[in-house]
């Protein structure tokens, strides 16, 4: 299901005071008498989708003009999506599209019941409706839009060698960037390779251990302290054991005392048992402080001042320290530093490797992509020559027998994510004329009905759910004003086609027939807006053709245009 617009509402724009349009899903046609206010329809279509806001469209009276438009999308489309991202609603497949402007140029859009930027309108437009007026901005004069409705023009043979185009593009500016950060930075790499490789020089060298800083303080702290720890041991062991040196009778000793102790005990721990415990433990209390006082005349043999190892200590502490503050807290982390930074001098040692692989790679992309973008412009230009030679043919159809529309492909010199090609439509007004830009190559009205012979050339190729023409018939009539309803009728084929005409030809194609008319006090008012039976058609029609709606020969004349177009859109 394709996306289209089922109902615009206007109110204070121009002429119209209110009205209500419920439009086709094919081919809807709007005409009026001169002044009705038929160009506003398509100023609020435009107003809709984003165009700009003109304050001196507001009617006078008004304080704003308001247009609301009800669209009718397919639920997780690609329309929904975006309506969604921007937090708005779809309610039963239909969403709701305002937009309003004040007098004093104020302008303010709402998407699906939710505030939005104007821009949010003109972005979703992009894809939803495409606007041929004088006045407004034609999508297909968007270079982009030429190049990309081409591509889809040309088909099938441009697909394959397109997506293998934008892969290798793809891939070549990864390299190009990778190559280029390689290469530009390569000073600030060869810099931190050599700091990283002097730190792992350093902790070679050094050597360090885990642990090591501990166990070295601990050392230092011993040899620093020799004399008072083996002081502090000989005192301690002569006042658990006493000095040899002394007499029995100066026996002071913890040892002595312990076994004075216990000998009072014995003697009389036969009076009472419970002595005899207190003297085995008093027994056991000697033989431990024997034992300690064995450890510390031990430890106090083994103290010994040594200051060639104490300075050697402190050397060696000071360089485990310089390489804690530099690398890490302690030596595990210098440990893990050292590793990460062998990696990284591997990883930076490879770069030159790595820089010449990508050159090989880049190298051979470069030629890959040379070879797919002339083979793009190969299958562009031959779409680009079949295209123009069929919008020129439709051209001749619609009163311009002297135009001719060309696609002119411009190198780039450069290679763009679509190839090395600029695209644009040009277009020559009579034979001898210089191929110029469509804007410059056609005044208001040719440029509405060269739109109309590019859509019909691209319907299916560019894929734009509704167009909406306004004086696409501007300055023709006759066997041209059929042949335009003809192309408009095929156009709606694939597409919602809104146009507004003061031409029966043309109006007698339609699917739908809208009459704008105005009240006796000079306003459009919704019931103004009236979608027209066969027998009312036949009035309009009669009224555009003669300007009479009950002019028997302009009846018959609108019965027959009516009938050629239905036969014409039976067979087609």
């Amino acid at each position: 299901m394709r996306p289209r617009v089922d109902e615009v509402r206007i109110k204070g724009l121009g002429v119209i005071d209110e009205a209500v349009l419920k439009l086709s899903s094919g081919f809807t046609v709007v005409t009026g008498e001169t002044g009705a206010g038929k160009t506003m329809v398509v100023t609020g279509l435009g107003l809709l989708f984003g165009g700009r806001a003109d304050p001196t469209r507001v009617r006078p009276g008004a304080d704003r003009a308001m247009v609301e438009g009800t669209l009718i999308v397919e639920p997780g489309g690609r329309v929904a999506q975006q309506v969604e991202d921007v937090g708005g609603d779809i309610e039963d497949g239909e969403l709701i599209i305002a937009r309003s402007v004040s007098t004093e140029g104020r302008s303010r859009a709402w998407l699906g019941g939710r505030s939005v930027p104007v821009g949010t309108l003109t972005y979703l437009a992009e894809d939803l409706v495409a606007v041929h007026g004088q006045m407004d901005q034609q999508r297909l004069l968007q270079s982009t839009r030429q190049r990309a409705a081409l591509d889809r023009y040309a088909g099938e043979e441009l697909v394959k060698p397109l997506r293998a185009y934008t892969q290798a593009y793809k891939r070549h500016k990864e390299v190009s960037e990778t190559l280029e950060e390689l290469t530009t930075k390569a000073r600030e790499r060869a810099q931190e390779a050599d700091h990283l490789r002097f730190g792992l020089e350093e902790i070679e060298k050094a050597d360090p251990k885990p642990g090591e800083e501990t166990e070295l303080k601990q050392e230092e702290e011993r040899l620093a302290h020799a004399d008072s720890l083996k002081n502090a041991a000989v005192t301690a062991h002569t006042a658990l054991l006493g000095d040899p040196m002394a007499g029995a009778q100066d026996a002071q000793d913890a040892v002595s005392l312990l076994g004075q102790a216990r000998s009072v005990v014995e003697a009389v721990r036969s009076y009472d048992t419970t002595l005899g415990g207190i003297g085995d433990r008093l027994a056991e209390a000697g033989y431990l402080v024997s034992d300690v006082a064995t450890e510390l005349a031990a430890y106090a043999e083994s103290v010994d001042a040594d200051p060639a190892r104490l300075a050697a200590v402190q050397e060696r502490r000071a360089l485990v320290n310089g390489l804690t503050r530099k690398y890490g807290g302690d030596t595990a982390a210098v440990l893990a530093w050292a590793k990460d930074a062998a990696a990284r001098v591997t990883e930076l040692a490879g770069d030159d490797d790595r820089i010449a692989e990508l050159t090989r790679e880049h190298d051979e992309l470069l030629t890959r992509l040379t070879e797919l973008a002339a083979e793009l412009t190969g299958i562009r230009t031959a779409a680009a020559e079949r295209f123009g030679a069929a919008v020129t043919a439709e051209l001749t159809a619609l009163a311009m027998p002297h135009a001719e529309v060309v696609v002119v492909l411009t190198p780039s010199g450069q290679f763009g994510p679509d190839g090395a090609d600029e695209i644009e439509l040009r277009m020559t007004a009579h034979p001898g004329a210089p191929a110029l830009p469509l804007t410059k190559g056609a005044s208001g009205g040719e440029l509405s009905r060269v739109m109309l012979a590019i859509e019909v050339v691209f319907a299916g190729a560019d894929p734009v759910p509704t167009f909406v023409f306004d004086e696409v018939d501007a300055g023709v009539g006759g066997k041209a004003a059929v042949e335009i309803g003809r192309r408009l009728a095929r156009l709606a084929r694939t597409a919602q086609v809104i146009v507004v005409t003061h031409l029966p030809q043309v109006a007698a194609f339609a699917d739908q027939h809208l009459v704008v008319e105005k009240a006796s006090d000079g306003r459009v008012v919704s019931s103004g807006v009236t979608a027209l039976d066969r027998d009312a058609r036949t009035r309009e029609l009669s009224r555009m053709l003669a300007g009479l709606e009950d002019s028997e020969l302009g009846r018959a004349h609108a019965e027959e245009l009516l009938s050629i177009a239905a036969a014409d859109k039976a067979a087609s």
